[in-house]
């Protein structure tokens, strides 16, 4: 292959082979004045008698045959182990009978190297997508979070403590056991496929008249800052498979779509939402109180939407891939 120190690029080579071939110079004269060995110059005139200018690009250096490739079923069975059961390639190679250096290097000539190319969960490679445009696609789901007792949570006080402030929160129902319930706060949140802009609230319940108002809700809020909601993702929830919910969705415009069945990795934005949320307002810090956590959620929200860089919008905040927003400019 030619590079820029190369004494003979496709031009020269053809000046040399010319010389030889048609002026009649010998092929050490020619190879001592284009400064190559003697059967390069050979090589080059021999190539143009035969072939004319066209001989005279480079070719690929890749063998005609390789009988000691690894042989495909070998590389069937390597892959399978990967994605199955995301072994290792030492462990790979004793499975399969091959040397660990022959597994790695099949890992990496079908780019399964490296773990993070594959779902870690089911082992089938990964699919990313982005929607073009915001409103094409909007994903829903409910995040679960065990309400916090009067003077903190087990998470930050500690268990014995946490089990006291559970039990001195007046106003909560017993069990069995007399222990209060403290209950769970739903979540419902609303994430844009495409500029990644969130919205939630948080209920008492995820049933279907509880979602329907948070898409109603969700779907004017991304209305006034100039959405228009085409689709909307979710789970296989009993709320999002009731017919309330589809009735619902054609009356607002909206087709609604459903994920495969035990596959949340096809909703994975809006897990991975869940995650961001949970680290940076859920348990950030020691809330006193389930009230004082819940009334932290709007400025969060804010915070995320209009201040946090978000690495999948060019560490931009989500905002920035809305247009035409009053004051955006």
């Amino acid at each position: 292959m030619s590079h820029a120190n190369a004494a003979l690029t496709p031009r020269h080579r053809l000046r040399l082979a010319r010389a030889v071939v048609e002026d009649g110079w010998s092929i050490a004269y020619a190879a001592a004045v284009f400064n190559v060995a003697w059967p390069t110059a050979k090589r080059w005139a021999d190539r143009y008698r035969t072939e004319g200018p066209a001989g005279m690009v480079d070719r690929s250096s890749r063998p005609h045959s390789s009988p000691r490739r690894t042989p495909a079923p070998v590389v069937r069975r390597i892959v399978h182990l990967r994605w199955k059961q995301r072994l290792g390639p030492v462990a790979i190679a004793d499975r399969v009978g091959v040397a660990p250096s022959t597994a790695h290097a099949v890992l990496r000539r079908c780019r399964l190297n490296r773990l993070s190319h594959v779902d870690r969960a089911t082992g089938e490679p990964i699919r990313r997508y982005e929607r073009d445009r915001p409103g094409e696609l909007i994903h829903v789901d409910v995040k679960k979070l065990g309400n916090i007792p009067d003077g903190g949570g087990w998470r930050y006080v500690g268990r014995a403590q946490g089990d006291k402030n559970r039990a001195a929160t007046p106003g909560k129902p017993r069990n069995a056991h007399y222990n209060p319930k403290i209950g769970t706060a739903f979540v419902h949140t609303v994430l844009d496929d495409h500029s990644r802009v969130a919205y939630a609230e948080i209920h008492d319940d995820e049933t279907a008249a509880t979602a329907i108002g948070v898409l109603r809700n969700a779907v004017a809020w991304f209305a006034a800052r100039g959405i228009t909601v085409e689709r909307v993702l979710s789970d296989n929830g009993s709320a999002y498979r009731a017919h309330a919910w589809r009735d619902a969705c054609a009356e607002l415009g909206i087709t609604p779509k459903r994920t495969r069945p035990y596959r949340p990795q096809t909703n994975g934005k809006i897990e991975r939402f869940h995650r961001t949320m949970a680290d940076g307002w859920a348990f950030r810090r020691l809330f006193l109180s389930e009230s004082a956590r819940r009334k932290a959620l709007p400025g969060w929200l804010h915070e995320y939407n209009h201040h946090r860089p978000h690495t999948a919008t060019e560490n931009r905040p989500p905002i920035t891939r809305l247009t035409n927003l009053s004051g955006q400019y």
